[in-house]
């Protein structure tokens, strides 16, 4: 172990654990994310060792992959999918957060999911001696460093790998971060990177790293997982047929908008309400990002007496309706494969959503200026495959012109395409670099 990160480590227990263990039971007096995550550690332990027993082989590698969240969760799920069909090992999920662990709680290709324990001395031991059989790989998605966590894990010999690591250098601007990044990442046996930018910028920060650890600009696995997520909506079929005709027999117009907020609808939908008069055929779903009873009605008066509306629950009931509000969860990416055009919600509140998913079907997606949070949205725009709209006016002459522009639109939908395409494979190489599958 390294001199640095036993320094490093004695500093954290000592002054950052005991304030972060005291902050985070505070904070949960008030907040019910934080008081949910508090609550599912309770009785953590009696609950993994027997699911480990049930379901662990102890002749079997084990891979433990940590996530924060349920994004970070995305970029693991192709790596985890792989493993599963080549090796099958005893996989264990855990995260940090509810927002990752809840939807990911009946994932089917892990044996394990859980929360992570709180990072004390005495639960990261016990966590990596109940979890280690006689081969051990920890997969760390991009960031979320607990510190014991990683301390026992490299104490018994568990292969680190660092995934999808993205290296901000703004994250290093002062000597204590350069210090703890750079002890952190000397840490691993892996770091898988996402470009040359990232290479560049870990090569300024610890030169000597190239040394002492394996790092390979592999990619980013989300676009594996996001073309994967894509082949199988393909397979489905969640709007029946009879919406999708119009009644005058045209061929129908369809403009998904994935994960919209307030102040994405304040944009769209005046547009939307214009551009049918150019566009009678022109159906839109519109997909808020908290399709909360309240959001949804907000968004009907919004629409009524303007443009004819259904909620996606009642679709049996449609009778050409011109916006069909999705009021439930989990649709968006098998809506996206209808549409001819789509709008990512977020980039006029707080940061993009997710331009992959759209784009992975080859269509023109638009988006507004909060793109900071999206180098794929910020690559998308620079390759012509996005379009990036500051206000209403340019909302609706962009749609409009790709509507009224049957060669504009695929055009532009290659070039989306294209993005995906070219970064497929980081997957692979991951695989292939930590030497258990050729």
């Amino acid at each position: 172990m390294r001199k640095n990160f036993l320094i490093l480590l004695l500093i954290y227990n000592l002054f950052f654990i005991p304030i972060l263990f005291i902050t985070f039971h505070l904070l949960g007096l008030f907040n019910k994310k934080i008081k949910k995550g508090i609550n599912g550690r309770k009785k953590l332990f009696k609950i993994l060792e027997q699911r480990i027993r049930e379901k662990f082989d102890p002749e079997k590698p084990t891979f433990w992959f940590h996530s924060a969240s349920l994004g970070e969760f995305e970029q693991a799920k192709p790596i985890i999918l792989k493993l599963k069909e080549k090796l099958n090992p005893n996989i264990i999920v855990t995260f940090f957060s509810p927002s990752g662990f809840e939807p990911s709680k009946n994932y089917q290709f892990a044996d394990v999911i859980s929360y992570i324990p709180f990072d004390s001395f005495s639960n990261a031991k016990k966590f990596i001696n109940l979890i280690k059989t006689r081969e051990n790989y920890l997969f760390l998605m991009k960031y979320d460093f607990w510190l014991n966590h990683l301390y026992f894990a490299r104490l018994k010999k568990f292969r680190l790998c660092l995934a999808n690591a993205f290296i901000n250098e703004r994250k290093t601007s002062n000597f204590l971060k350069r210090f703890f990044y750079k002890t952190i990442y000397e840490i691993f046996d892996f770091i898988f990177l996402i470009s040359d930018d990232d290479k560049n910028s870990l090569e300024k920060l610890n030169p000597q790293i190239f040394k002492q650890v394996k790092v390979l600009v592999t990619g980013d696995t989300r676009y594996d997982q996001v073309y994967l997520r894509s082949r199988d909506a393909l397979k489905k079929a969640i709007i029946p047929e009879y919406v999708l005709k119009p009644k005058d027999g045209a061929k129908k117009k369809i403009f998904v908008v994935g994960s919209s907020w307030g102040e994405d609808e304040k944009v769209i939908i005046p547009a939307i309400i214009k551009i049918q008069k150019y566009e009678p055929n022109l159906l839109t779903i519109l997909v808020p990002h908290e399709p909360t009873e309240e959001n949804i009605e907000k968004i009907e008066n919004e629409l009524n007496n303007k443009l004819t509306n259904i909620r996606f629950s009642k679709i049996e009931n449609y009778n050409d309706e011109k916006v069909i509000i999705v009021d439930g969860i989990g649709f968006l990416m098998t809506l996206y494969a209808y549409a001819d055009v789509a709008y990512v919600g977020g980039s006029f509140k707080q940061g993009i959503h997710n331009v992959l998913e759209p784009a992975t079907y080859g269509i023109p997606v638009i988006y507004g200026p909060k793109i900071q949070n999206s180098p794929e949205a910020q690559k998308l725009a620079q390759i012509g495959g996005g379009i990036l709209i500051k206000n209403e006016k340019q909302f609706y002459k962009a749609l409009r012109k790709i509507l009224s522009d049957e060669n504009l639109k695929k055009e532009i939908g290659q070039r989306s395409f294209e993005l995906v395409k070219l970064n497929l494979g980081a997957t692979d190489k991951i695989i292939r670099a930590i030497g258990l599958i050729s």
